[in-house]
């Protein structure tokens, strides 16, 4: 699904990537874990094509980019991200929010084919969200605002859904909420990469793991294999206890660093 090879990137005398190689497979689900400023975004940027390393391959639903139309490859995408829910239109109802993902638009300016609603009525519908539909999307919670754009994301189908720290800035209640569709995705034929800060937000769903630091990989497989005490520590610098439980793993800091 995505390929990744010797990915590099410099941005003036900084390095921000430095020879990354990673390889998803068909029916893998990845989380990429690490500390701020350790590459994940950046990572993220490469795989939906906005950004091009210094020097590397990066091929992505069988497309290599530099050699195919990377607006094409996008239209097989689903993204979520902070910044682009801030681009939308706070004003315009939940379901119209939704439906804008079947055509990667910000919001529209023209009829919207029956069809179309259809459709994001019966995502809404399958989120149990259907009664918030003709609410102005200013007027839900941030988890609520969440939920929606994953419904967008998945308006057009997409066979990979690329996910940007979804459930930052939300309290224990919403962030469950969040987690629990998110985990529901594995009834769809879709591949997730998911990043965060947090492990304990790896759900059943997720298959594999890769660690970041400082630009570099420092682990990466089956989330069982990489989530280990050492390789965390070695991650982010801080020793702690692990935990599994019905396949999501949960951490103890212990003290003394």
């Amino acid at each position: 699904m995505i390929s990744l090879q010797n990915i590099t990137l410099r941005r003036g005398d900084d390095l921000i990537l430095n020879d990354v190689s990673l390889e998803m497979g068909k029916g893998e689900h990845w989380v990429i874990l690490g500390r701020n400023g350790s590459g994940k975004t950046t990572l993220l940027e490469m795989m939906t094509g906005y950004l091009f390393p210094s020097s590397g391959r990066v091929e992505v639903l069988g497309n290599e980019y530099g050699r195919c139309d990377v607006r094409e490859v996008r239209k097989q995408i689903g993204y979520i991200s902070q910044s682009l829910m801030e681009k939308l239109s706070f004003s315009d109802p939940v379901w119209e929010v939704v439906a804008t993902g079947a055509y990667a638009f910000l919001r529209f300016y023209q009829a919207i084919p029956d069809e179309v609603r259809e459709k994001a009525m019966a995502l809404l519908d399958d989120m149990n969200f259907s009664h918030l539909a003709e609410h102005p999307l200013g007027t839900l919670s941030q988890g609520e605002r969440k939920k929606v754009m994953l419904a967008r994301s998945l308006m057009a189908d997409p066979k990979l859904l690329i996910m940007d720290e979804p459930c930052a800035g939300l309290d224990l209640y919403e962030r469950e909420k969040m987690l629990l569709e998110i985990d529901r995705l594995k009834r769809r034929d879709v591949a997730v990469v998911y990043v965060t800060h947090h492990i304990e937000e790896i759900v059943p769903l997720f298959t594999h793991v890769a660690l970041i630091k400082d630009g570099q990989l420092a682990g990466a497989g089956r989330k069982e294999d990489v989530l280990s005490k050492e390789l965390i520590k070695r991650t982010y610098d801080i020793r702690v206890d692990l935990e599994w439980d019905g396949g999501r793993p949960w951490i103890k800091v212990l003290s003394g660093g």
